[in-house]
């Protein structure tokens, strides 16, 4: 039999809905201005990717991670501060925690019954949805106000409408930027735990927004008993190394342990995390020149004709642009004509309607996109 025709019938093997879904999609961004995926912009100083790369070159990588990796976690609860009664857990990048979580929560459903849901408000991370669809779960988008806004009344009514297991709630949130309002935020904990589900808040972008929701946690744990606060290092400065982490109450982290694969971090990213976490003053540092960039970026796209630049507290500003989305296309194609790679986010959601979003970057970086975009504009 032709090989051709074995790998046709092996194909019938994999799930029907894996092989209509798309594959997740990364822009080639060689010889461009990388403006595209909310990395940090800055690399490390020389002197520390010196002392970084001799530190790396000690570490034993004939050797399955060890104890170095309770080091990591250890090292990454004091950086947080993590509460009495919580713990932490490691993934390779949040992706892979998204992952577990799904996995966890994948109840098999019962006769005439619906598989457990996973609810999030949309627009928002594509990755919800997709994890939620490989562990045969349920995924229900609630939209956001039309101001991108957390439509609390309408995420209440479909949390008790639905039962999720789960609600992700990303603080701030992507691709929109903002930072939900507390009393909504508050109001969709309080209705999921009147469900019984699990609530995450994700803040992979909180080395750039003005509170974080630890703050609540801390404040009132009884009221967030079944939060969980999922963070990431991607942001923080080391996406090129996938490490992220989740805490929250013991007894939820622990049962979600039991599903991690023995050894998801590697020893080369656990000690480049360590290395980061002791020089943590540095990642600060340009955290706050990114914040900073971002109020110039901010300011002088919010000059150019028709454009409307909605308020951030992340790394990344959202625009929307004259002409739909037909302009937000057009404008997207130039850019990358002009080596300039951003996101055309105008077809994610019909609330990102002639959308744009661009990263920050550094103050060179920032001058060069909006040189590009006058030259688009006369």
């Amino acid at each position: 039999m032709p090989s051709t025709d074995l790998t046709q019938r092996a194909l019938r093997r994999i799930r029907p809905d894996v092989r209509d879904m798309h594959a997740y999609a990364v822009q080639d961004a060689a010889g461009m201005l990388k403006l595209d995926a909310m990395e940090n912009p800055h690399p490390l100083p020389a002197a520390l990717r010196a002392a970084l790369g001799a530190r790396l070159g000690a570490v034993e990588l004939h050797r399955y991670p060890g104890a170095r990796i309770e080091t990591l976690r250890r090292a990454l609860a004091d950086h947080i501060d993590l509460p009495a009664g919580q713990a932490l857990i490691l993934g390779n990048g949040s992706d892979e925690l998204i992952s577990l979580l799904a996995l966890a929560c994948a109840v098999p459903p019962g006769p005439g019954e619906r598989p457990p849901a996973v609810l999030a408000p949309v627009p928002g991370f594509v990755m919800y949805a997709m994890s939620a669809q490989l562990q045969g779960l349920r995924f229900v988008g609630v939209p956001l106000a039309a101001d991108f806004a957390l439509d609390a009344p309408a995420m209440r009514e479909a949390i008790a409408r639905e039962r999720p297991a789960l609600v992700y709630l990303a603080y701030p949130n992507n691709p929109t930027a903002n930072l939900w309002d507390a009393d909504a935020v508050r109001a969709t904990i309080d209705a999921a735990a009147e469900a019984g589900a699990l609530v995450v808040m994700d803040e992979a972008y909180q080395p750039f927004a003005s509170r974080s929701w630890q703050e609540e946690i801390r404040r009132d744990p009884a009221r967030n008993g079944h939060v969980l606060l999922m963070r990431t290092l991607s942001k923080f400065g080391l996406a090129g190394v996938r490490l992220g982490y989740l805490a929250g109450p013991a007894a939820l982290v622990g049962e979600l342990d039991k599903v991690r694969p023995p050894y998801n971090i590697g020893v080369l990213n656990a000690e480049c995390a360590l290395f980061a976490l002791e020089h943590a003053d540095v990642f600060a540092a340009q955290a706050d020149d990114i914040r900073a960039q971002r109020a110039w970026l901010a300011a002088e796209l919010a000059r150019l004709p028709g454009w409307t630049v909605f308020p951030s507290e992340a790394n990344m500003l959202l625009a929307r642009l004259p002409g739909g989305d037909d302009g937000a296309r057009k404008t997207f194609e130039a850019l990358r004509a002009r080596k300039v790679l951003i996101k055309n986010v105008s077809k994610m959601h019909p609330l990102l309607a002639g959308c744009l979003r661009l990263t920050v970057g550094t103050a060179a970086e920032n001058a060069q996109l909006v040189r590009a975009l006058h030259d688009i504009q006369a």
